[in-house]
């Protein structure tokens, strides 16, 4: 939850955030079935639901409903939710709700609580509440009144996640790796096979050339989907670009003069220090760190610093300049020579500093103080900082008042386009899958195109936000729907095809006789003569070997462990030929880094925690008593 509201919270000083948050929540309601114990008949009619005794109020599941609805008939251009959809999506919309319901009464029978340290700590470390890193109780008041919420309701809904936080931590850590799995689970991963095999080239097997119309049409007719025209439409688009609008906001001396005497405690130049050194480098760690020293003697001793650098140092931004590094802020530097440099005093030479770049010889030549900045120093980050906040601000506005406005009817483009400012275009051709610029392929876009029905010809949809600085509001002129190409368009690609896939045939009949030579007792290299291709010689294979092609690895970790003699496979390869497979024996790989062992397997329980936790859900779901209200959404 913390997540969740932290972000509608940080970026929910604009509103439009609800409506990327109910985007999101349409593909999990949508992945959302109903099961369980379920009874129709509700003793009240004040509540849309009772799952075990816990009530979901009416006025709750139909204000949720009603932003769903608005995000769905957004997404079909204004229409009507088809009824069979609808009572779909009201369904696991209510579904959704139960499952909440349940898990916070669960977490209040089993005695989870959440106590006001705890409370504190999140609510202080939400960075939606936070300045600069650092709580603000002002900062989070606004923050909470932006997005419509009071303390109170806030406090409650987190205390419920942080308990539920809790159920879910304990399910997660409940498991566990014995050191029995954990070994079992290195030995399986570091397992390698010994193994020979040789590939089948498809084009050494050629087919006949000539490929009747007879075989060319039965193809076609086989794999339509091959031989479509992609989905696309013509649309008219406008767009907004939170850079264009920030160019637009009026900011006044009066403005700039009041941002900087809120944020004058922040606005610092920091200190910057001007330092030569020498990088030195060897064969080993102990032949640099003996030659940094006796070249930190020589330094120390008197001799020219810059020489010293040109003769010695190994690094190729400074060595020539006499190892001068210029005016640099602590931040430029690895923390090991940061913190060097930054102890220092003005001529002192300092080393050898260890980083992972080698040994350090460090002179300090001067220094410039941090001080806070003047207003004219600071007065174009500050307007540039003024124009975006109030280009944000207005850019939320501006998503709200659209969705509000399409949803009218006679909503018109260009006139919408005019009202807010918005750069007009028009596409001839927006492809599903690879879309056309200047748009991209914009997947939110895609998804209200050409969506199950694709937006009707006439329409406006959207606005569909591009990223977190764009937004668009499209109009389809003409929907293209994928059609059938003409065979003699396609005749060639069909030619090609077929005799591809005949030469892949070939290419394995010819591997699978091989694996019969070989199981009976042929040798690989008279195997290799025959067929007049090579191979590399018999060797170990690890499972995620790059050098070995993805199915003929698979199919060796597939094969089961010889006894005595090779195990043999011939297989069909995706990109066409074939190949033949020999696994003589298998190997344990030296024990991985202990650390790295306990690391794998923790990373494993976490991924059975996460499906244990999605399994009590379930099964708490199913086991429930669950009375709906059949008239909830009316």
């Amino acid at each position: 939850m913390l997540q969740r509201i932290g972000d509608s919270l940080h970026s929910q000083r604009y509103r439009w955030f609800w409506y990327i948050t109910l985007g999101a929540l349409a593909l999990v309601f949508a992945a959302w079935g109903a099961y369980g114990v379920v009874n129709l008949n509700v003793g009240g009619s004040s509540y849309a639901a009772e799952a075990d005794g816990a009530k979901i109020p009416l006025e709750q599941a139909r204000n949720v409903w009603q932003r769903q609805q608005m995000m769905w008939q957004q997404r079909l251009g204004g229409a009507e939710i088809p009824p069979e959809l609808k009572s779909k999506l009201q369904d696991q919309t209510l579904e959704k709700m139960i499952e909440n319901a349940l898990m916070e009464k669960r977490t209040q029978e089993l005695g989870y609580r959440v106590s006001n340290d705890q409370m504190l700590d999140a609510i202080h470390n939400e960075p939606a509440f936070q300045i600069s890193g650092v709580y603000s109780a002002e900062a989070a008041k606004a923050a909470l009144a932006q997005a419509g919420m009071n303390i109170d309701s806030f406090k409650r809904q987190l205390e419920t996640d942080l308990r539920r936080a809790q159920l879910e931590g304990g399910i997660r850590a409940s498991n566990f790796l014995t050191p029995v799995e954990l070994t079992r689970m290195a030995d399986l991963e570091g397992e390698e096979r010994e193994a020979r095999y040789v590939v089948l080239p498809a084009d050494k097997f050629s087919a006949a050339a000539n490929v009747s119309d007879a075989a060319v049409a039965a193809f076609y007719k086989a794999h339509p989907a091959q031989f479509m025209t992609p989905e696309s439409a013509h649309l008219q688009y406008a767009e907004l670009r939170l850079e264009s609008l920030a160019t637009q906001q009026p900011v006044t001396d009066t403005d700039l003069r009041a941002a900087y005497e809120k944020n004058k405690a922040r606005l610092n130049v920091p200190e910057r220090r001007h330092a030569r050194h020498i990088l030195v480098t060897g064969k080993d760690d102990a032949s640099a760190l003996a030659l940094a020293q006796q070249v930190l003697e020589q330094a120390k001793g008197g001799k020219d610093f810059g020489e010293l650098a040109k003769q010695y140092s190994q690094d190729p931004g400074s060595a020539h300049s006499g190892g001068d590094l210029g005016w640099s802020e602590r931040g430029a530097f690895v923390a090991p020579f940061a913190d060097a440099l930054f102890g220092m005093r003005v001529g002192e030479i300092k080393g050898p500093v260890k980083t992972q770049f080698g040994y350090h010889i460090i002179r300090l030549d001067e220094v410039q103080a941090g001080k806070g900045k003047t207003f004219e120093e600071a007065r174009a980050d500050l307007e540039s900082q003024l124009r975006r906040d109030r280009a944000t601000d207005r850019f939320g506005e501006i998503q709200e008042q659209l969705q509000t406005k399409l949803a009218e009817p006679g909503a018109d483009l260009a006139t919408l386009a005019q009202e807010y400012h918005l750069e007009q275009g028009d596409i001839a051709s927006f492809t599903k899958g690879p879309g056309a610029a200047p748009l991209g392929a914009a997947p939110q876009l895609q998804e209200v195109l050409f969506a199950d029905p694709p937006l009707a010809n006439g329409r406006i949809g959207g606005p569909v936000l591009l990223g977190d600085d764009r937004l668009v509001i499209v109009k389809m002129l003409d929907h293209h729907a994928p059609e059938p190409k003409p065979v003699a368009q396609v005749r060639d690609t069909i030619v090609a095809a077929i005799t591809r896939e005949e030469e892949s045939q070939a290419a394995l009949k010819a591997a699978q006789a091989a694996r019969d030579k070989l199981a009976a007792g042929a040798s690989f290299d008279a195997l290799l003569r025959d067929l007049k291709v090579s191979a590399d010689p018999a060797h170990f294979v690890g499972r995620r070997d790059p050098s070995v092609p993805p199915q003929v690895r698979e199919a060796l970790f597939a094969m089961p462990r010889p006894t005595g003699k090779p195990e043999f496979r011939a297989l069909a390869l995706n990109d066409g030929g074939a190949a033949v497979v020999a696994l003589m024996s298998l190997r344990t790989a030296p024990a991985a880094d202990h650390k790295a062992q306990l690391a794998a397997g923790a990373e494993e329980a976490q991924r059975q925690g996460a499906n244990d936790v999605l399994a009590y859900d379930g099964e708490l779901r199913r086991l429930a008593d669950v009375r709906k209200n059949p008239k909830a959404f009316d």
